[in-house]
């Protein structure tokens, strides 16, 4: 593809990039366009478009979030810093956007943008990562900067903008990565316990406060009723997928729990997955979300640059729960939760701000052996 002697742009990116895992990247890319292509149709059809309606914006949004990747791997880290903090104040002004939005499902989240609909807060999770790495990172080097309280206040003026939409599940997510985070950058053991019963706390108040949050809870706990306008009736069908698929599927396009689940191409794509593909096609999908999680964090952690190992660990964290999140919301083991599977489900802020969060984390991880030493 490219010598060693070639000295372009792409080419200085191509001999320095981690492959293997721009590989795996490209491969859950790779399934999850087959997965959209066998669930959607259903789904489509429904709202009574093209059958081919959302395979076709599913792919466009892949090409653009490849770009995405590719042009966040070749930024510099100095590079990635500031512009991660102008991507972060525009995202606040979208956020901020959304209180005079539609309300869908009794959620404003959503801004539109020249046909294409926006969800800020997927592009302000990398963004707040990043800005609170180089917080950290700042702190680390200069003891008298005070940049874990300033991180704080971020991260509190986010949480008050996320509840406000609603979305208490990005906020979980933000703030439990910005704990890991926290915690990797030298939080006390007694910090560290304040953080925990905090975050008890929140869900507690989250239960009392948001009604939407009380119904997932005490449908997860208690329901037994799958009628098929109740909430329970998505994961009862969701359970049975897996039971439906065995071990080796239906085969593609053959599954039939998808025509009953109205977000089997996004929140539910793992249910389609276990049903056409088979149990053994799921676990090389776990197998593979692994391999990238392991293989970034190992990684970091040789990193010498406080910034490097805060930021890459952010978003690791912020990438491997959601992942597991949306998993164990399909097989039943947590309350159901509107978060997608990152690279696989349909929808395009969270591919592209997923791709750019994945394509920093292949700049951090840019190495060349010269004269037997690493250097960027």
């Amino acid at each position: 593809m490219f010598t060693r002697s070639d000295t372009s742009l792409l080419a200085r990116w191509w001999w320095t990039i981690d492959r293997w895992l721009l590989f795996q990247i490209f491969l859950l890319m790779f399934i999850g366009i087959i997965l959209v292509v066998t669930a959607s149709p259903s789904v489509a059809k429904k709202i009574d478009v093209e059958s081919l309606y959302f395979a076709k914006r599913h792919l466009a949004y892949m090409i653009l979030g490849s770009a995405a990747l590719v042009g966040a791997s070749l930024l510099k880290p100095e590079q990635i810093r500031i512009f991660a903090a102008g991507l972060f104040v525009l995202m606040v002004v979208g956020m901020l956007l959304t209180f005079f939005s539609v309300s869908i499902k009794g959620a404003r989240r959503w801004i539109n943008l020249w046909g294409f609909s926006l969800q800020p807060s997927e592009f302000l999770k990398p963004a707040f990562v990043i800005l609170t790495a180089w917080l950290f990172a700042e702190q680390a080097n200069d003891r008298t900067f005070p940049g874990q309280r300033i991180a704080m206040g971020v991260l509190i003026f986010n949480l008050i903008l996320l509840l406000c939409q609603p979305d208490v599940g990005t906020s979980v997510l933000m703030a439990a990565t910005f704990t890991g985070q926290f915690i990797l950058a030298g939080l006390s053991l007694v910090w560290i316990l304040y953080v925990f019963l905090l975050g008890g706390a929140s869900l507690v108040g989250a239960y009392f406060f948001f009604p939407h949050v009380a119904q997932r809870i005490d449908r997860f706990l208690f329901a037994t009723n799958v009628d098929k306008y109740a909430e329970g009736y998505q994961i009862h069908q969701s359970l049975e997928s897996f039971a439906n698929g065995g071990w080796l599927g239906m085969g593609p396009g053959e599954g039939i729990i998808k025509k009953h689940l109205p977000d089997a191409h996004a929140d539910f794509i793992f249910s389609v997955a276990s049903e056409e593909f088979g149990l053994v096609f799921c676990i090389v999908v776990i197998a593979i979300f692994t391999s990238i999680v392991w293989q970034i964090s190992s990684r970091a952690l040789q990193e010498s640059s406080y910034f490097h190992v805060y930021a890459t660990i952010g978003l690791v964290i912020q990438f491997s729960l959601q992942t597991t999140i949306n998993i164990a919301s399909s097989v039943h083991l947590i309350p159901t939760k509107g978060m997608t599977l990152p690279l696989i489900s349909y929808g395009g802020s969270s591919i592209i701000a997923t791709c750019m969060a994945l394509g920093f984390i292949l700049s951090f991880n840019r190495r060349v052996v010269i004269g037997g030493r690493h250097v960027r």
